[in-house]
Parts: structure tokens; C-alpha cells; sequence
């Protein structure tokens, strides 16, 4: 059951990261779990690193995770801008 909840939790906040960074229509629904739960993970990480705790509220864990999901849509859409071919 906890991992249907870390779906469902990783596909809001990957949904989210993605409204807030414009790439909505460029990711699909998969995407948008993967870039969440993967968020979320980085998010704690840092999170914890940082201060040396954990985000101990829903709220928290909630805003830790877009941001860890926000890092991560913006790291994959500079390596994307740096692997295009330049148009001259």
C-alpha cells in the first residue's frame, strides 16, 4: 500500500514541478511520476543535508518534494539545451 501512496504522491508533485516550470505539455503522465518520486528523493536529501533533519509535516514533505522535483526538471531541461544541435 505505502508504494501506491509514493506513486500517487510522486505523480502530483511531478505534475506540479511541471506546471510551475512550463513543461506540462512536453511530459506525460509517467514522466511526471518519475520526475516526482525521483524529486522527492533529492529534495529529502538536500533537505536533510542542509539542516539535519527531516521535513517532519505532510506540508513539508509536500514542499520539499516540488522542490527536489523543480531541481530536477531544470538540471533535465539544461543538459537537454546543452545536447541540441545548434541551428546557424
Amino acid at each position: 500500500m505505502e508504494i501506491i501512496l509514493w506513486i500517487i504522491f510522486g505523480a502530483v508533485v511531478g505534475w506540479l514541478a511541471s506546471i510551475i516550470m512550463r513543461t506540462d505539455a512536453e511530459q506525460g503522465a509517467i514522466a511526471n511520476i518519475v520526475i516526482g518520486i525521483i524529486g522527492a528523493v533529492l529534495g529529502g536529501f538536500l533537505w536533510k543535508t542542509i539542516t539535519g533533519d527531516e521535513a517532519d509535516s505532510l506540508v513539508g514533505q509536500l514542499l520539499v518534494a516540488l522542490l527536489g522535483a523543480i531541481l530536477v526538471i531544470a538540471i533535465w531541461k539544461a543538459v537537454r539545451r546543452s545536447s541540441a544541435p545548434r541551428v546557424e
